[in-house]
């Protein structure tokens, strides 16, 4: 039996049909998860836009996941758009994703990323992985305001100094 092929993360120039669809199922299940006043999820031509980078995650030819970095005025960033596809879940796809993110978040020179996610079981698994990753429940950031709808998370990425 052969290796496994390891999954591939690249920034996404063009928005491929499969890639379309994967977004297409975020909006669809957040959408049918939270009110609508509460659903921050961006469009596909927002996840073009010029202050966000999309990656996607692919294992050989397959598309198993997408994730979004969104620069923020203050001159931080927010997570966005983190989705892994159901048969990929649970193998490291989302740390991946994850990792890429904050990699970029500190080669850009933010102090801190961002995220909005749901209280709803449905975001269990996603919260579970920020937390892992030393995110931080936060107050509402960049606009967003108090919403029993809503988690926010930051967490810092400039090194702890120590006296």
């Amino acid at each position: 039996m052969e290796p496994a092929s390891p999954v591939t993360v690249d920034v996404v120039q063009r928005m491929e049909p499969e890639l379309r669809d994967l977004i297409a199922t975020h909006l669809a299940e957040t959408a049918a998860t939270s009110p609508p006043e509460s659903v921050h999820t961006l469009t596909p031509a927002q996840l073009l836009g010029s202050t966000v980078t999309l990656w996607q995650a692919t294992l050989g030819e397959r598309l198993v996941g997408c994730v979004a970095l969104k620069a923020l005025a203050s001159g931080d960033g927010e997570l966005k758009s983190m989705r892994t596809v159901a048969a990929a879940r649970g193998r490291g796809v989302g740390g991946l994703l994850l990792a890429t993110v904050l990699d970029e978040a500190r080669r850009r020179g933010y102090a801190t990323l961002y995220l909005e996610t749901g209280p709803m079981a449905y975001f269990d698994a996603a919260r579970r992985l920020y937390d892992r990753a030393g995110f931080e429940v936060c107050p509402p950031f960049d606009g967003y305001t108090d919403d029993p709808n809503s988690v926010f998370m930051r967490r810092s990425l400039v090194p702890a100094h120590h006296d």
